[in-house]
């Protein structure tokens, strides 16, 4: 028999090719080039002398080969991940909190998933999400009321660490049958006509305003707010305005035909997350445990969305 070649990333190479169903995925939430990540599974199937997945399949079929080799991964590397874990709490002084602020409403939907994947993880850390929307989170870090912030942008004056996470398009929403569904695209003139239905938030946090209508020195004809986004939706739905959300937040309504989607500008309109802590606080084992599930979860549960 051949010497065996298998490493742990072969393992996290064919798992997140499961978890994610895609070479090109796969190779994002890993951080490696198509090309390099494609070369890898080569050498491995050359090595045994057998295809591992079906390559002409999205997602891709597994071979009876690809299978045992998951079986194996999904028992390493959750042992592997626990041991590090474990090692980290030896030398760290034990437990902690970690409270979490967010400006963004639709940030729920994304993080309580990860939360509960986190509180697996670390159950010695006392998580909690610090109540009530607030519209400077960094604040809320300066003044040790939160460890982490959920913010959009990073602002290279804060005496802050930033973790990216992951960015997204944002896409206007119309009731169907509304006269915009007829254009490939929305611009900044479309909206300025319109009732545009938001969250109660401030105008520079809304990349529909701060990043399209704002640098054309335009507003909506009127501003309608709701904190619900199925009662958003409900709005546009029934022709009482536009909204520009989250593809991902929306996604399950417009396959149900519930409103029309329509991308924001010719490119499309992106928005990011990100999250803040206090300085110090990156060097926490649990803590970068945190960004890291949280990046996972994210890329694999929310379509569309783009690792920073």
């Amino acid at each position: 028999m051949t010497q065996p070649i298998l490493e742990i990333r072969h393992l996290r190479t064919l798992a997140a090719l499961r978890d994610t169903g895609s070479l090109v995925r796969a190779s994002q939430l890993l951080n490696l080039t198509q090309s390099a990540l494609s070369h890898q599974l080569k050498a491995l199937e050359a090595h045994y002398g057998c295809a591992l997945f079906e390559r002409k399949s999205l997602p891709p079929q597994f071979t009876a080969s690809g299978l045992r080799l998951l079986q194996l991964a999904d028992s390493v590397l959750p042992q592997m991940e626990a041991a590090d874990r474990d090692v980290a709490r030896l030398v760290s002084s034990g437990g902690g909190q970690l409270r979490i602020a967010v400006e963004c409403h639709t940030c729920f939907d994304w993080l309580m998933p990860a939360m509960d994947a986190f509180r697996q993880a670390w159950p010695e850390i006392e998580l909690d999400i610090v109540s009530g929307f607030h519209p400077d989170p960094v604040a809320l870090l300066l003044q040790d009321k939160a460890e982490v912030a959920i913010v959009s942008e990073q602002d290279a004056t804060e005496p802050v660490d930033h973790h990216a996470l992951f960015r997204f398009e944002i896409v206007a929403l119309m009731a169907n049958g509304h006269a915009l569904t007829e254009k490939p695209y929305l611009t900044a003139l479309d909206f300025a006509d319109q009732t545009l239905i938001t969250y109660p938030v401030p105008d520079e946090m809304l990349d529909v305003l701060r990043q399209v209508m704002q640098p054309a020195g335009l507003q909506p004809r009127q501003r309608r707010t709701t904190e619900l986004t199925v009662a958003m939706l409900q709005l546009v739905a029934s022709g009482r305005g536009i909204a520009a959300l989250p593809w991902w937040a929306v996604q399950s309504y417009l396959e149900r035909g519930y409103v029309s989607a329509r991308p924001i500008g010719r490119d499309g309109l992106r928005g990011e997350l990100h999250m803040a802590c206090r300085p110090g606080l990156s060097a926490q084992a649990w803590l970068s445990d945190f960004v890291r599930i949280t990046r996972d979860s994210c890329f694999k549960r929310l379509p569309g969305i783009e690792l920073l």
